[in-house]
Parts: structure tokens; C-alpha cells; sequence
């Protein structure tokens, strides 16, 4: 029998070791949909049962998924629906066109200022919609062997004042590969801030370890972490704990979402996600449009719908908790407003 509709699955977290949880991430459609109480026949389109990108989603992360609720807004990021398969006219592999900024192997300048390193090819979570779920890593990622090359580009233009750790995502890297990291680039005298995009702090709450919040405490270099949620559903306990750590650590905490079709394409639903971010001590900085990656069309809102939400939501939060709505265009040297869209 399934759970009642509004019961969260109940899935056990035997372990506090993230990397654990981390492997224990992958799981196929079906192990999904039947810790759920869930079947394929739920779903206007079906399933897909092996999907090219697979499932990953970790055991944290799927305890707070309703039971028994095929529209519950946080397993419609991670499942992988039939939409997936379907004709998807003018979708890409690469939709921001990343290959043309390629300066070096693992390195990224799209901006002046900034360069960002692909620290790394894992990610504890899939989410459907993802815009590197084609991403070429073995080609592009940064690697011990390869990092050299990486660092001395950087190191080469005085221009750039904040590197960005992105992925995949940074944090699935061990404590002590991540340390070293950190070390080289504190080396570099001109860097003046760290980034990190990261979704497993909020899928993995564990993982805000004593050694990562040492290293963030330590570094000369100011910190400043993006998490990644779409939804007050994500924002449990445990993560409001570990991201109140990582506060106390002296790091800066943002949130960038994407406008989900089905998940959070909504004011109130925004609006909520806002006042729990605020209140797990998170500053809610991007909403993005999706990008046009092959499979994920089905996540799209139209640019129309877009504004007027944001619209709505400037008429019920203050200025500071409303994020901004951006598209990324590639070629473009910043994100581009949807009002200048």
C-alpha cells in the first residue's frame, strides 16, 4: 500500500559519512518509483528505465520526497520522466556554447574578473534539467596532471579577482584534494575571493564537515558559497544546521534556482522558498530561465509567465529576498536580466 499522500518517504541515513551517502546516491527508476509507493503507470508519459543520464539522488535528499505523490515537487527534479524522450526541436548538448570558452584544460572565462575552474565531474544529484547533463568531463575537467596549466593562466592576468569552483560540483571532492586546491590558488596574490557552486550541501547536509569548515574558516581569500535549491522542501532541518555551520565559519551564503515547470513556477511557492532560505541564513541570489538542453524541455516557462511572477513577487517580499530573474546568453559578459531580454 502506498503512504499517505502528504508522508515523506521514509528511506534510512544509517551514515554520517557523506561519501558513503554519496555512493549510496545511484539507484535506477524503478528502486525510485518503489520506495515511493510509485509505478511508471503514474505518469502522463511514463518513465524511462535506463536512462543515458542517470539517476542519482541521495539518501537525504529522497526522505524528504512525499511518498505516494507523483507531483511532489522535489522527486519531479530527479526522476526521469518520459517527457525526456520525447522530439525536443532546437535542444543542445552544449546550449551555452561552454566549448568556445575553453582557455585552458578545467578552466572557463566567460567573464573578466572571474574564471571558473570544473573542479570536478561528479555531483551527488541529477537533476533532470541539469544544462551539463551532456557535458563532455573527461575532455574538460580539471586535473591534478592537468591543473598546472590551469593555474598559470590564472595566475598570468592580474584581472582576475574571484575564481569560481564549479562542477559537476566542488564538494564531492575529498577534504584533502579540495585543501590543495585552495592552497595553490591562495597562492595566486591578485585572487581575492573563492566561489563555490555546490548542491550537495543541500543534499548531503553531512558533508559540511569539520576539516571543510576549518579550510573555509582558514583561507586568506573571502568565501563565498551558491547553494542550489528550487524549493522550501529541500531546506530541512539538517541542512538549515549545516548551513548555519558554514555562517559561523565566516562564509557568505547565496541561492541561485531555476524556473521549473511543474516545480516552483509559482509567486507563493517562490515566496516561501525565499522566507526559508532567509531564515536558514541564505540570501536568494538567481532565479534562471532553463537553458535549451537536449531532455529537459518540459521544465521550460515562457519568458511572459517569467516576468509576471516576478512581477507578483516584488509585491509581496522586500527587495532583499527577491532574486533576480536571468537568462544566461552566450556570448553575453554578464547574465542578462529578463527585463532586457
Amino acid at each position: 500500500m502506498a503512504a499517505p499522500m502528504n508522508a515523506p518517504a521514509r528511506i534510512p541515513n544509517p551514515t554520517t559519512d557523506w561519501q558513503q551517502q554519496q555512493r549510496a546516491a545511484r539507484l535506477s527508476t524503478g528502486e525510485l518509483l518503489a520506495g515511493l509507493g510509485l509505478s511508471a503507470a503514474d505518469f502522463p508519459h511514463g518513465v524511462i528505465a535506463a536512462p543515458d543520464f542517470p539517476l542519482s539522488v541521495p539518501p537525504h535528499f529522497r526522505s524528504l520526497i512525499r511518498a505516494g505523490d507523483p507531483h511532489d515537487p522535489l522527486l519531479l527534479q530527479v526522476l526521469a520522466r518520459g517527457e525526456e524522450a520525447l522530439p525536443q526541436p532546437g535542444r543542445l548538448t552544449d546550449p551555452l556554447e561552454e566549448a568556445d570558452y575553453r582557455e585552458a584544460p578545467g578552466l572557463l572565462r566567460k567573464y573578466r574578473s572571474r574564471a571558473l575552474l570544473i573542479a570536478s565531474g561528479a555531483c551527488a544529484i541529477h537533476c533532470r534539467y541539469c544544462f551539463r547533463r551532456h557535458y563532455d568531463y573527461g575532455e574538460a575537467m580539471l586535473t591534478r596532471s592537468r591543473e598546472a596549466e590551469a593555474l598559470a593562466a590564472i595566475a598570468a592576468d592580474p584581472g582576475i579577482e574571484e575564481v569560481i569552483l564549479s562542477g559537476g560540483d566542488p564538494l564531492s571532492l575529498p577534504d584533502e584534494r579540495l585543501a590543495a586546491l585552495v592552497m595553490s590558488l591562495e597562492g595566486i596574490a591578485h585572487l581575492t575571493t573563492l566561489r563555490l557552486h555546490s548542491r550537495t550541501l543541500t543534499t548531503i547536509p553531512d558533508r559540511v564537515t569539520p576539516a571543510l569548515l576549518a579550510l573555509l574558516s582558514a583561507t586568506r581569500m573571502q568565501v563565498v558559497i551558491v547553494v542550489h535549491t528550487n524549493h522550501a522542501n529541500e531546506i530541512s532541518d539538517a541542512v538549515a544546521a549545516a548551513l548555519g555551520r558554514l555562517r559561523q565559519a565566516g562564509v557568505t551564503l547565496l541561492n541561485q534556482s531555476v524556473l521549473l515547470a511543474g516545480v516552483n513556477a509559482a509567486a507563493p511557492v517562490l515566496a516561501a522558498h525565499a522566507r526559508r532560505l532567509f531564515a536558514a541564513g541564505v540570501l536568494p541570489y538567481y532565479v534562471h530561465l532553463t537553458d535549451p538542453v537536449a531532455g529537459a524541455a518540459h521544465f521550460d516557462v515562457d519568458e511572459a509567465r517569467a516576468r509576471a511572477i516576478e512581477a507578483e513577487l516584488r509585491g509581496v517580499l522586500p527587495g532583499y529576498l527577491v532574486p533576480r530573474f536571468v537568462r544566461e546568453v552566450p556570448g553575453r559578459d554578464s547574465k542578462t536580466p529578463l527585463s532586457a531580454l
